[in-house]
């Protein structure tokens, strides 16, 4: 079996399956927690003219964030694989009266207008490709002359032990719970620097930045167990595991968060990288094409 399109497709049934359902469930807390980042984004795109696309877009709040700040004067996509994300990004665009629009595909191969946006962005979205290089230069296509892109994502595991706290509690009750794997698609695909560099300049990007952010995170401690049994390599192990094991597991891996607990809150520090590029312009397009 070709092993590309077997990441593909797990990607797919994970982000339309039990993780998708779980991030529109937990929609609400998530996109209080990543407040800080959508910040980040929306400035960076205030200045784009005709287009903004959100890659790996979620439930949708820095698209809709985005839209609110330009109003009808830009065109703002959100795209993501996952169906029930979409549904819940298009439900609040509705609700809202925000005139933004969503697309379920995937980004790495869907087929863009070319040169269609002048701002690419995305808050944790981009690491789950199975062709990085790909993906990138399709989004390359998709940008305007001198478009931006501007990308957060998580640095190492080893920085973010927050990130990382309910599997290590959780291994020794969950003995087949998998490894992460150094650069495969998920969370900490982006963790290195110079890879990113290397995926960036070998899809045509330039004027490429990639520097360290810490960002303050909280969310809810109700949330916590929900975040526990639901996201992340524990919940997906906790669906297949009996009452007695999934009572244990909750409870020892709750207590592991006990030194992120304040009172009513949790918190912890986001350690991550905010990409800067740019596609080319015209006088350098067709050279940079040449590498793709």
């Amino acid at each position: 079996m070709d092993v590309t399109h077997q990441t593909a497709d797990e990607q797919a049934r994970l982000w339309n399956g039990p993780s998708g359902r779980a991030w529109v469930d937990a929609q609400a807390w998530l996109d209080a927690m990543f407040q800080p980042f959508e910040d980040l984004l929306v400035n960076a795109a205030s200045s784009a003219g005709r287009g903004v696309l959100d890659v790996g877009c979620g439930t949708g709040a820095t698209t809709l964030a985005v839209a609110r700040r330009h109003g009808a004067a830009s065109r703002c996509v959100g795209i993501d694989i996952s169906g029930p994300m979409i549904a819940a990004a298009r439900a609040s665009a509705e609700r809202e009266g925000t005139p933004a629009s969503f697309i379920q595909a995937n980004a790495q191969t869907h087929v863009f207008a070319p040169a269609s946006f002048d701002m690419i962005i995305s808050r944790f979205g981009v690491m789950f490709f199975d062709d990085p290089v790909q993906a990138f230069a399709n989004l390359r296509h998709a940008a305007s002359q001198g478009a931006g892109l501007r990308c957060i994502a998580w640095r190492s595991a080893a920085e973010n032990p927050f990130m990382t706290t309910a599997e290590r509690a959780a291994a020794p009750l969950l003995p087949d719970l998998p490894a992460r794997r150094p650069n495969a698609p998920g969370q900490f695909a982006f963790a290195d620097p110079d890879r990113v560099r290397g995926i960036l300049e070998q899809s045509g990007w330039l004027e490429i930045e990639i520097r360290p952010i810490d960002v303050a995170c909280i969310l809810p401690e109700q949330g916590l167990v929900e975040y526990v049994t639901r996201l992340g390599p524990v919940g997906l192990a906790l669906q297949e595991a009996d009452d007695q094991t999934r009572a244990k597991v909750i409870e020892t891996v709750r207590a592991a968060f006990d030194p992120y607990v304040h009172g009513a809150e949790v918190r912890f520090t986001a350690a991550c990288w905010m990409i800067g590029a740019q596609a080319p312009s015209a006088s350098g397009a067709r050279k940079e094409d040449e590498h793709v």
